[in-house]
């Protein structure tokens, strides 16, 4: 199978991993945090353009496909996410709004791959803390999907350079959601896998 055909993979997966997620916010189970998924929205468009500019084109897919999910998730929780911004929600989107200064001024594409995974890494706190609080209110199906995906992109590489960083951080941020979940679904005597 080629670079490219895995890549593609991923992305669709990335994407499909949306399905299960976005049912489970209309059911009422999974609940946003706002504060991720704007962070998310903009750090996965500004990526999708780096990605592109500096990065092995058979990997793109899994940037475009980590942009259009959290943009439409990112839409959703502003009816169904937390109503309320917590001292750690404020702390990170400040932190993410004030990294995207050096992102805008610089011309390297390899300093903004960087700058972009560390804002993407501040967004995903707020969401790591509530998992690890509120394991029940995100969807194992989804960030189990979002794990396979970000795994089959590490495979998607044809090379290895600064451009590894992004799909490393999302396969070990994916898997430590599920790893969270589990966690929850296990100490918690009332749910059910």
């Amino acid at each position: 199978m080629s670079y490219e055909t895995i890549g593609i993979i991923a992305g669709v997966l990335a994407l499909v991993g949306y399905i299960p997620y976005i049912y489970s916010i209309f059911k009422g189970i999974t609940k946003p945090n706002r504060a991720t998924w704007i962070i998310w929205t903009i750090v996965g468009g500004l990526l999708a353009f780096s990605y592109a500019a500096e990065g092995d084109s058979n990997a793109i897919w899994l940037p475009i496909g980590y942009f259009v999910g959290p943009l439409i998730v990112a839409i959703l929780s502003i009816w169904y996410g937390y109503t309320e911004w917590t001292r750690v929600d404020k702390v990170c989107l400040l932190i993410a709004i004030i990294s995207i200064v050096p992102w805008v001024l610089s011309k390297d594409a390899t300093i903004t791959l960087v700058i972009n995974v560390l804002i993407d890494a501040s967004g995903a706190i707020p969401t790591l803390v509530k998992t690890y609080k509120e394991p029940e209110t995100e969807d194992l199906t989804a960030w189990a999907i979002f794990a396979i995906a970000n795994t089959l992109q590490l495979f998607a590489l044809s090379y290895l350079d600064i451009t590894v960083l992004y799909p490393a951080y999302l396969f070990f941020l994916a898997t430590g959601m599920v790893v969270l979940i589990l966690r929850g679904r296990f100490l918690s005597p009332k749910t059910t896998l």
